[in-house]
């Protein structure tokens, strides 16, 4: 595919994060007394293409947590701010690649289920922030990455259409939903998401292993 049109997921896409995200949200879960199990391992893998809104309306209904759910959107921002600022790393060839794409004129955007200003926040520390011409959030459509509001409105805002527009993601219910919805599907290996490469795989109509093979295969 000619690659002039793009969207990147960020959390495990672009930057190795979910680690941080995992732990982040164990760590608040056994704070609030959820209790161990399949079912609370179940609602932990849901979480991965939710808005924090949408997991913190999750904890209250399914868990019976207390507070609002911005109140608890608050409380692992927090959390997450500070490991965006200082910790999360980029990963492996990640801004060669997008490099590449930007020397061929290509248009890029985030679209993640993260809010903009964190992602803004990373990206930026990290250097790649300026490669991207906008960057989009689940919470600027109102909808997770189980619908794909986030991906056309991306995709509008680049004056492209679905099937024109690649989509990079390491979840396999996001890029389920974008596939569905008629764009290319790229999926990215993430040590976090390893179980589901093979569906992955399957499921795309192109697998980047690492950046560097993958900035390789577009000269």
């Amino acid at each position: 595919m000619d690659k002039k049109f793009c969207i990147f997921d960020m959390d495990g896409t672009l930057v190795d994060s979910m680690g941080y995200w995992q732990r982040m949200e164990r760590d608040y879960l056994a704070r609030r007394g959820a209790k161990p199990g399949p079912a609370l391992e179940e609602l932990i893998e849901r979480l991965k293409p939710m808005t924090l809104a949408d997991a913190a309306k999750a904890f209250i209904t399914e868990l019976g947590f207390s507070g609002t759910p911005q109140q608890i959107v608050d409380e692992m921002n927090a959390v997450m701010a500070e490991n965006y600022r200082l910790r999360v790393p980029l990963k492996p060839d990640v801004k060669a690649y997008l490099t590449a794409l930007r020397s061929r004129g290509a248009k890029l955007c985030t679209a993640s289920a993260t809010g903009e200003p964190l992602v803004k926040l990373c990206l930026d520390r990290l250097g790649i922030g300026s490669l991207f011409d906008f960057m989009i959030s689940c919470v600027d459509v109102g909808a997770s990455k189980d619908r794909p509001d986030v991906y056309f409105e991306a995709a509008r805002r680049m004056g492209a259409k679905p099937e024109e527009t690649a989509v990079f993601e390491d979840s396999l219910k996001a890029l389920t939903t974008a596939k569905r919805a008629g764009f290319y599907a790229a999926a990215v290996w993430d040590e976090a998401s390893a179980e589901d490469w093979p569906a992955l795989c399957e499921l795309a109509d192109e697998a980047v292993r690492s950046w560097a093979e993958a900035t390789a295969a577009l000269r």
